[in-house]
C-alpha cells in the first residue's frame, strides 16, 4: 500500500528521542521541559473535588466561563490590558493544540509564515502541513536579538502569519518593550496576524519583567497570544492552555478548535477557575525558578561550562566549546553516554545551524536532589 505522508521531511522529535536515550543510560534528564517535582496540593485537591462532584462531561468547547474569566483577570494584571471573557478567551489542550489552531486558521496553502529561529520544533511542521511556506530569520547570537533588517527583507504580499515567543525556547532570552513596539511598526498597515507564544511568561527573573503582545498599541489587535497553565502551575501532563486575541481572530481559530479537541478536559478547568482566583499561585513561579537556576548555575561555576545568560522560561543555554569539538547531536549522546546527562541539541531549533555553533540546552526545572546529581555528572566533563 502506497501511502502520501504530507511530512516526508519530518525529522524524529528530539525530546522524545533524547528521553530514550536518557532511559538507555540511566542518564540525569535535563533535556525535556518539565518538573520532576509535584504539583500545588491545593491544585491537586481540587481536581480531585471537582472530579468526585461529577464535573466529569464535555465542557464548553470555548471553555469553562469561570476559567475564562479568570484568565482575563491574569492578564490584566499582567499586560494591563483586559480581553473579554466570552469573544476573546478560549481554553485549548496545551499550547500544541493553540500553535496548531492559530496556524491552521491563518496560514493557508501557499501562504507564507515567518519563525524565528531557534525555533520551537512544532512551527514548521504545522505550517508545512497546512500547505503554508515557512521563512526563517536567524536570531543573532549569542544575545540572539532580531535582525530587523533581514526580518524586514522576509515581508511580502504572501506573507499572512508571523510566531514569536517571549521567553524564548530554547535560549531562555525575552523580547523587550522597544523590540516589540519596533515590530508594530514593522507590521503597520499589513494583515499579518501574530502569533505570540508566551507559554513561559510567569517565568522571568529580576531585574526583569514579561512584556507580551497584549501589552503594545498596534500589536495587540493582531496577536494571538497563547499561555499554558502546565508550565505555570508544574502540571504539563493536564495539556491544559489557552489563547487570547481579538474576537475577529478568536472567531477563527475556535473554528479548527471546534474541529480538533471541541473542548478540553473539565474537572481540571474547575480546578484551575478556583486555584487562578488567589493570584500569588502564579506569582510565586518565577521566584522558585529563579533560586533553581542560580543553584544550578552556581554549581558549575568554576567548571568548563559557559552559560549564556537565561532572563526567561525554565531553560539555559551552555557553550560546550571548551570541551569538545564534536557537533551538538553527537555531543549530547557522548555527554549521556559517557557522563550521565542528557540535554538537548541547538541544531534540532533549525533548519540548518551554524556550523560553528556549540550550544545545548538544560532542563533546570528539577528537584534539587536531580540538578546535584546533573552538577556532580557535568563537573566530570573537562576541557578539550
Amino acid at each position: 500500500m502506497l501511502i502520501h505522508s504530507k511530512l516526508p521531511h519530518l525529522r524524529p522529535n528530539i525530546f522524545s528521542h533524547m528521553a530514550a536515550v536518557a532511559a538507555q543510560y540511566q542518564a540525569v534528564n535535563l533535556a525535556q521541559g518539565f518538573p520532576d517535582f509535584g504539583s500545588d496540593p491545593e491544585l491537586l485537591n481540587l481536581l480531585s473535588h471537582y472530579t468526585q462532584q461529577g464535573m466529569n462531561q464535555y465542557a464548553s468547547g470555548t471553555g469553562l466561563p469561570a476559567l475564562r474569566e479568570q484568565i482575563s483577570a491574569y492578564l490584566q494584571r499582567r499586560d494591563q490590558y483586559s480581553y473579554d471573557s466570552d469573544s476573546e478567551i478560549t481554553i485549548m489542550a496545551g499550547a500544541t493544540e493553540a500553535l496548531f489552531c492559530c496556524i491552521s486558521a491563518f496560514v493557508g496553502a501557499g501562504d507564507e509564515a515567518i519563525i524565528l529561529e531557534p525555533a520551537y520544533d512544532t512551527y514548521e511542521p504545522t505550517i508545512e502541513l497546512v500547505g503554508g511556506i515557512v521563512r526563517r530569520v536567524q536570531l543573532q547570537a549569542p544575545e540572539f536579538k532580531i535582525n530587523w533588517d533581514e526580518l524586514k527583507q522576509q515581508i511580502n504580499a504572501k506573507t499572512t502569519a508571523l510566531i514569536i515567543n517571549t521567553p524564548h525556547n530554547p535560549t531562555g532570552t525575552i523580547l523587550s518593550r522597544d523590540d516589540l513596539e519596533q515590530l508594530a511598526e514593522l507590521l503597520a498597515g499589513t494583515n499579518i496576524v501574530v502569533i505570540s507564544d508566551e507559554v513561559y511568561a510567569d517565568m522571568v527573573y529580576a531585574p526583569h519583567h514579561h512584556i507580551g503582545a497584549a501589552a503594545i498599541d498596534g500589536l495587540r489587535e493582531r496577536s494571538v497570544v497563547i499561555g499554558s497553565f502546565g508550565k505555570s502551575f508544574h502540571i504539563t501532563g493536564w495539556k491544559t492552555g489557552f489563547c487570547a486575541a481579538p474576537a475577529q481572530l478568536t472567531n477563527e481559530l475556535r473554528k479548527i478548535h471546534n474541529l480538533t479537541i471541541f473542548s478540553v478536559h473539565t474537572p481540571s478547568q474547575f480546578a484551575l477557575a478556583d486555584f487562578m482566583k488567589n493570584p500569588a499561585h502564579i506569582e510565586n513561579a518565577a521566584p522558585m525558578y529563579a533560586e533553581k537556576r542560580a543553584y544550578f548555575l552556581h554549581g558549575l561555576a568554576n567548571s568548563a561550562w559557559k552559560f549564556l545568560p537565561s532572563q526567561g522560561s525554565y531553560f539555559v543555554t551552555a557553550d560546550y566549546s571548551a570541551i569538545s569539538d564534536l557537533n551538538d547531536f553527537d555531543f549530547c549522546h557522548e555527554l549521556a553516554k559517557t557522563y550521565g546527562v542528557t540535554a538537548i541539541p541547538y541544531s534540532a531549533f533549525y533548519q540548518q545551524a551554524p556550523s560553528d555553533q556549540r550550544l545545548i540546552r538544560f532542563c533546570f526545572a528539577k528537584k534539587t536532589e536531580t540538578l546535584n546529581a546533573a552538577i556532580d555528572k557535568l563537573l566530570q566533563c573537562k576541557t578539550v
